[in-house]
């Protein structure tokens, strides 16, 4: 028996006075990838928020490889939604990396050989080798989210927290990414929480789905969570589940008229 690295225990998250979920028991294994799925302001990010330490749990437990969580564990990786550097942003993709390795310590970092070795290791990781002299703000979005993955995989993480890490990518840079992260879970043995809209690019990747919704949840293989039946059930309200050449289709979900701006409508895709 392997120790999880992450462990809920009839956690319960409050914020604003309202309860996003109660009850929730979830073990993340080694190696594990699990789908955060869910409506609107059901408490995806919030989740991992509350994960890294930022949202203290208003009943129930949380801990990583035994330990409370707490802000700024290096045992942690974090990828963040796409989002593009503002032109003339005076960093390249190795200076990008590097902060992962110890932009978290005052001071400015020495270039030493370790350090440049360690980011060429990292580079290589995530196949960004040949831009890593280049200015960030003159890369694409998936180019970037490379980058942003290498930064994450700096500390050598045993678990990575991802929050929509493929928002705004096209259809090639979406698979690009997800492989990425697939590959490298596979290769060190990290666990994966990964909060997404849409379960289709990473649906063969991921081992369990957590499915958050009105304060409740659903927790399985995505061939037992994602059924009409189940969902109904979770939304108190007919909701339909459309398989069709390999894509996962969800229609009648209650906020599918009300995205937030920050959230792209994927077509009737997964809410």
């Amino acid at each position: 028996m392997t120790e999880p690295v992450l462990s809920l225990r009839d956690a319960e998250l409050t914020l604003g006075g309202r309860v996003l979920w109660t009850g929730l028991d979830l073990d993340v294994e080694p190696g594990e990838f699990v789908a955060v799925l869910g409506a609107n302001g059901s408490g995806k990010t919030s989740l991992l928020k509350t994960v890294l330490g930022q949202h203290p749990l208003s009943a129930g437990s949380a801990t990583l490889l035994g330990d409370p969580v707490r802000h700024g564990d290096r045992r942690i990786g974090y990828v963040p939604q796409q989002r593009l550097a503002d032109e003339g942003t005076p960093l390249r993709g190795r200076d990008l990396v590097g902060l992962g390795v110890d932009g978290h310590r005052w001071g400015v970092a020495l270039p030493t050989r370790a350090r440049r070795r360690h980011i060429d290791e990292l580079l290589a990781a995530v196949g960004a080798q040949h831009y890593a002299n280049a200015s960030i703000s003159s890369l694409s979005g998936g180019e970037q989210q490379r980058l942003r993955i290498g930064q994450a995989l700096a500390g050598d993480p045993a678990l990575l927290l991802c929050d929509e890490p493929l928002l705004s990518l096209d259809l090639r840079a979406q698979g690009v990414v997800s492989r990425l992260i697939d590959d490298n879970r596979r290769a060190r043995g990290f666990g994966v929480l990964f909060v997404t809209h849409d379960i289709n690019p990473i649906l063969d990747m991921v081992d369990r789905v957590l499915y958050l919704a009105g304060r409740r949840f659903r927790i399985g293989t995505p061939d037992d969570v994602l059924r009409s039946e189940v969902l109904s059930e979770l939304y108190q309200s007919p909701v339909d589940v459309i398989r069709a050449r390999g894509r996962v289709v969800i229609v009648g979900t209650p906020d599918q008229s009300h995205a937030h701006e920050h959230e792209h409508d994927h077509a009737g895709d997964l809410p």
